[in-house]
């Protein structure tokens, strides 16, 4: 049995599915940003630069539609800036993959990933190192528009973030060369990292405008919300990508080997155990939003308009996990390594 026969859809999503009216206009520009960084092959990238991705294959990740499904209420600038993030982390994945995960060079991937630590700077205006990939290019280029005065108080806290992605793919290859199944209790914490998935409600609040209170920000019940939240996203995309991650570059890092090494069951089993532990998440958040957040939110007597914001950043985020579940259910990049990428 191969998750091939896992029908995705069963993975529950209870949100509808909402469309930024932007979409056109970000699809016109889809490629724009990536062949100026390099990413993509073309005429109009920067001289000696080696593409991650031909035309098709970056077609093929609809990148657009996944920044227009998962952020419905965003302005176009903010849709724009959100895309080239997007565009970004997709494109670390890739050149990470190709470059060390399928050679096994693990000392190339730490020399590799220092470097890009230089340009994670948390401090305003620092001063980074000349780019040499697209990678780097890339980063480098968001570093200048990503915290705009609104969200200038998410610079230390999302380069942060960023550098525990970036290392947590020096974790994952260590682990496929050494044959280590991470274990199930400490895995989703883990893939919150090699997920990047706390950037996410950086996503929510450029979209929305709104922020989670300060007054309740740190408390049990919100932080366990956010748990919740970033948890679907990772586990989720295990599900999706299986095929691609544990057949083709033969990793070890996924919820549905993670199953089933630490429970001590076959794939039969560890597929659709995977696919209900992610499924108990989402419900998770769903019961902490509708009952304990309620009543987070009525004991902390919230005045009205701090109610409003919250309520605003909720359907944010109810918007992101729906669009993130239509992409992991419909792009190519998902598709069985047997069906070609369109032209």
């Amino acid at each position: 049995m191969t998750v091939r026969t896992v029908e995705l859809p069963q993975l529950w999503m209870p949100y509808p599915l909402r469309v930024n009216p932007h979409l056109p206009a970000l699809h016109a520009e889809n490629e724009s940003w990536a062949r100026e960084m390099g990413m993509l092959e073309g005429p109009d990238g920067p001289a000696g630069a080696r593409p991650i991705w031909t035309r098709p294959k970056f077609h093929a990740m609809t990148v657009d539609q996944l920044t227009a499904w998962t952020l419905p209420d965003a302005p176009l600038a903010g849709l724009r800036l959100n895309h080239r993030f997007n565009v970004w982390a997709l494109a670390w994945d890739d050149y990470f993959a190709t470059t060390f995960k399928q050679t096994g060079d693990l000392a190339g991937a730490v020399v590799f990933t220092a470097r890009l630590h230089e340009f994670l700077r948390t401090e305003p205006g620092a001063r980074l190192p000349e780019p040499t990939n697209a990678v780097e290019r890339g980063i480098a280029d968001l570093q200048g528009c990503l915290f705009p005065p609104r969200l200038a108080h998410w610079r230390r806290e999302f380069n942060q973030h960023l550098v525990r992605y970036v290392d947590a793919g020096v974790e994952e290859l260590a682990n496929s060369l050494s044959g280590r199944v991470p274990h199930l209790i400490d895995y989703p914490s883990f893939r919150r990292d090699s997920f990047a998935a706390h950037t996410a409600p950086y996503s929510v609040e450029l979209a929305t405008g709104a922020r989670i209170p300060e007054q309740i920000r740190h408390s049990r019940t919100v932080l366990a919300l956010l748990d919740a939240f970033m948890d679907f996203m990772g586990l989720a995309n295990d599900i999706a990508s299986y095929e691609r991650e544990v057949h083709e570059e033969r990793d070890v890092n996924n919820l549905v080997l993670v199953v089933g090494s630490s429970l001590g069951i076959g794939l039969h089993e560890a597929v659709p155990g995977a696919l209900n532990l992610v499924n108990a998440r989402l419900r998770d958040f769903e019961h902490l939003r509708r009952t304990d957040l309620a009543q987070l939110v009525q004991r902390a007597g919230l005045h009205r308009d701090e109610r409003a914001e919250l309520e605003v950043w909720l359907e944010g985020a109810c918007g992101f996990l729906s669009g993130l579940h239509a992409w992991y259910t419909g792009a190519p990049r998902y598709a069985s390594a047997d069906e070609p990428f369109p032209e």
